[in-house]
């Protein structure tokens, strides 16, 4: 039984509680913990927080004008005047102290996410406060909440931490119930997650017997992130499963004509904005999804362009685009005020736009997970439909979404790799707590170890980690500054976590403490907090001081007065650069360069490519259903007559003689950034086994060598070029891993307190950043090599830059398969890809690189009209198949 005003609260908006969030609230007033799993947009959100608001309505009940008070928890209920409300419920006079902590990984959700939680406690009669911290907030704000905590904080991951770093942080949180972590999905995977599972470590030992529940929509290991979630827990925690039918269209733009044989990056994109403009003219609203800030730019412009009628009915939102920017585009969406707005993953989460029916993906997910989320922001409301239409960028995305249709029927999802023990991030947290009254070594341990980031964390870590916020490790002992912690005197009562009567914990206190070492090293700690590492941005503005947004110094570098670029659907023209600001006025020229951020690019799956290769063994087999793959039937056909279309267990291997250079392709079907890594490490191997220059280049789908010298490789010799054995080490030695670990540790730097990045409002230029990171890492080096924070740079670079298990386990998988050896005698629709972007990188001619690549796809088609069938597993002459890099 739910109380009679909170189904009341359904009764109003012809809804009804779906099982999922009975049982929630359920397990919530049991005092369980747990995970939430439920497609978008059937309400998760008031799954999570009704169960404080049933809580209170049962342990402090009021009456109702002229009914005497009754408790439904069996607490006596507590006399209180009476004030009538909207559903008949009476006003406390007094706000509650903090009850509810919910953390939202985007500080973009959390005014929307304020906006959901005030409205039922509003019409309860709850004198409940829901308020924000983030970033964003004011300083009058902070004042008052400095003085005294919401009733309910919507907070970000660096926003709490900042909070639980001040002496008063044990009182303030005393009160707490419960803590919900929004979008878990989003931040498991990060150092952000890590930072997140620390705080609720922290929060748990403030605030015992704290309930803790994370919301997550698209996740494929939810058990494990249930688990990262609730660390060392009860073995009780709940999985609770919204198992409701939603409906999910997933459609593809097929081109007019062929789809082409031979595809190239983006030659399909803005040829079907026509089609694109006629989606958006029938629907009432739409968000048009781009994988990167740097489409999102040229899908605004091109859409005004083709259709200047729309001006103002469309917008553009992307996380370098002013906040203030972002919320007016956020608030017109939702006030229904405009047909399109082209977004990149600034809209995937979180903030509810009920007007939108329709989503537009431009270019492959690369992911089933991401495909899902953003199809979820169209029918954002139980038992509505959420429809997705993908806009292809070249043949081969039609393939891709074809597959994701078939992966998302199948329910197969992508998983979230927890980080496991970043000592930087350790170190931060000491940091924070010795900033909020100090701590005791064993009590900090058992806590840290409490989380599963760090439940292995070995003694040698541990000491490692406290002799470096201690003195700084053994290189830099000689520096006061870096010994931010101290011995001190023991917490004082009010820095102690208190019983639940509101008493000190006499076991705490007398302890020795680790404190900070100063009110400035307090300060500096403060102004550090967090995870988030970036490229080193610049200030966007105009000369009467309005500010667009936010642009990456090194492209602003690359730049003078006078250039221009295009940013926030604009074209801007330089004037000046001042500090870390760049001045601009409206070119009245309607073309500029348009900027590339770092980060942008996504890798195909694990899940996806499996999905595609089942869609490329169809197409081998001759089976080419639905209206993607019959798109590219013409391709797939003319692939299997020059070469083979590979199966699910062959690696294909086709070794190509063009423009008199030699090129070998592998599709192993493992994602860009294993296939950047791989590509790398075989060049380095060839080359190494004879004397030769061999460059590398990599997609999603495979591999290019090129050489201008030929060697022969047999198939013995490939698959000891493939062997994981000596990987590390390899990888070191052709990659300059130690280049790469070096500006991996400014990140690490920033994070363990190393260097400070500016103070707010200055940010010091990334050059600077880097320059005294860099100084760390080879006085680190030099005289502290056993230095922690130097192994973990170099871990980072392997699995972020190079996805290291995903690599491993690829060269393994490689290892069972056939490999099948071909030489056709021209670029294949599979190749062609591939020797597209390496003209893109070795060619020095000042031909357009687009008109070249036209020029060859012509001779191509040209010769497919006229070339035989090749006879599968044949070479020219008879020759059993084997690849040629020369002799």
């Amino acid at each position: 039984m739910i109380p009679a005003e909170v189904q009341a609260l359904f009764d109003s908006r012809g809804w009804t509680p779906f099982d999922f969030q009975r049982r929630t609230w359920a397990a919530y007033l049991a005092g369980r913990s747990g995970l939430i799993n439920a497609p978008t947009g059937v309400g998760k959100t008031w799954a999570a927080w009704l169960g404080p608001v049933i809580e209170e309505l049962g342990v402090a009940p009021v009456p109702r004008l002229g009914v005497a008070p009754v408790s439904r928890l069996g607490v006596a209920p507590v006399s209180r005047p009476v004030e009538e409300t909207p559903l008949g419920r009476a006003v406390p006079p007094k706000q509650e102290p903090l009850r509810v902590l919910w953390l939202t990984p985007l500080r973009a959700l959390a005014a929307d996410t304020a906006r959901s939680l005030h409205e039922p406690v509003a019409e309860l009669g709850l004198n409940w406060s829901v308020q924000l911290r983030t970033g964003d907030t004011t300083q009058s704000m902070r004042r008052k909440q400095k003085e005294r905590l919401p009733t309910a904080l919507v907070t970000t991951p660096e926003s709490l931490t900042l909070l639980l770093s001040y002496p008063d942080a044990a009182q303030k949180f005393a009160t707490l119930r419960c803590a919900v972590v929004d979008e878990w999905h989003e931040l498991i995977g990060s150092k952000r997650g890590v930072q997140t599972e620390l705080a609720l470590a922290r929060l748990r030992a403030l605030a015992p017997g704290l309930r803790t529940w994370g919301v997550s929509a698209t996740l494929g290991n939810l058990e494990q992130a249930r688990d990262v979630l609730l660390g060392a827990s009860p073995s009780d925690a709940e999985l609770v499963r919204g198992d409701l039918p939603k409906q999910l269209d997933i459609d593809t733009i097929i081109p007019e004509g062929e789809a082409g044989r031979f595809p190239w990056g983006g030659h399909l994109g803005t040829a079907c904005a026509g089609r694109v403009i006629d989606a958006v003219r029938s629907a009432n609203t739409t968000l048009l999804f781009t994988n990167t800030r740097s489409q999102a730019e040229l899908w605004f412009r091109r859409l005004l362009t083709d259709a200047p009628d729309l001006l103002g009915a469309i917008a553009i939102h992307h996380g370098s685009l002013d906040r203030g920017l972002r919320a007016k585009v956020e608030r017109m969406l939702a006030e229904g005020r405009l047909k399109c707005v082209v977004c990149t993953s600034s809209l995937d989460l979180g903030v509810d736009f009920a007007p939108v029916d329709q989503v537009l993906q431009v270019g492959s997910p690369k992911g089933i997970a991401r495909l899902m989320q953003r199809a979820g922001r169209s029918g954002h409301r139980p038992g509505a439909r959420s429809r997705v239409l993908g806009v292809p960028a070249h043949a081969f995305e039609l393939i891709e979404f074809a597959a994701a249709r078939a992966a998302a029927a199948e329910g197969q999802i992508e998983s979230r790799r927890p980080v496991e023990c970043p000592l930087d991030v350790l170190v931060q947290h000491m940091a924070t707590v010795a900033c909020a009254g100090g701590f005791t070594e064993d009590a900090l341990r058992r806590e840290v170890m409490s989380t599963h980031a760090y439940r292995r964390l070995s003694d040698a870590d541990w000491a490692w980690a406290m002799d470096f916020v201690r003195r700084g490790g053994p290189a830099l002992r000689a520096y006061p500054q870096f010994a931010r912690v101290v011995e001190g005197r023991a917490p004082h009562p009010s820095q102690v976590a208190a019983h639940p009567d509101g008493t000190a914990d006499p076991a705490r206190l007398g302890e020795a403490a680790c404190m900070i070492a100063s009110d400035r090293a307090a300060r500096t700690h403060r102004m550090s907090i967090g995870t988030i590492t970036a490229e080193a941005s610049m200030a966007v503005k105009y000369a009467s001081g309005r500010t667009l947004g936010h642009i990456e110094e090194g492209f602003i570098a690359r730049l003078t007065a006078g250039q221009r670029f295009v940013f926030a659907g604009r074209v801007l023209e330089i004037t000046r650069v001042r500090g870390m600001t760049v001045y601009v006025v409206r070119a009245t020229r309607r073309s500029g360069i348009v900027p590339r951020w770092d980060g942008g690019r996504f890798s195909l799956s694990t899940q996806l490519a499996d999905s595609v290769r089942r869609k490329l063994d169809e197409a081998r087999r001759g089976v080419h259903n639905g209206p993607e793959m019959r798109a590219v039937r013409p391709l797939m056909e003319l692939q299997a007559r020059w070469s083979v279309i590979p199966g699910p267990a062959q690696l294909l291997v086709e070794s190509v003689l063009a423009d008199r250079v030699h090129h070998v392709f592998l599709f192993p079907f493992l994602g860009r950034q294993v296939h950047e890594g791989l590509g790398a490490l075989l060049a380095y191997r060839l080359a190494r086994r004879s004397p030769a220059t061999v460059t590398s280049t990599a997609s999603d789908y495979g591999i290019g060598l090129r050489c201008a010298d030929p060697l022969t490789v047999t198939r013995e010799h490939l698959r000891e070029l493939l062997s994981p054995d000596g990987l590390l080490d390899d990888l070191a030695a052709c990659l300059g891993a130690s280049n790469l670990a070096r500006r991996q540790f400014r990140d690490i730097a920033r994070i363990a307190g190393l260097i400070m990045p500016g103070f707010p409002g200055t940010p010091k230029p990334a050059r600077h950043l880097q320059a005294s990171s860099e100084m760390f890492y080879d006085v680190f080096s030099e005289f502290d090599p056993g230095n922690m924070l130097l192994d973990q740079a170099r871990r980072e670079v392997l699995d972020h830059q190079f996805e290291i298990v995903r690599l491993r386990s690829g060269m393994e998988a490689v290892a069972a398969q056939e490999i099948v050896m071909v030489r056709p005698e021209r670029l294949t629709p599979m190749s062609f890809p591939l020797w597209a972007e390496t003209l893109r990188q070795t060619t020095l001619s000042t031909e357009k690189w687009a008109d070249m690549v036209r020029k060859m796809v012509l001779k191509l088609e040209t010769a497919s009209e006229t070339s035989p069938t090749r006879t599968p597993g044949k070479e020219k002459r008879g020759r059993r198949p084997q690849t040629s890099l020369g002799r």
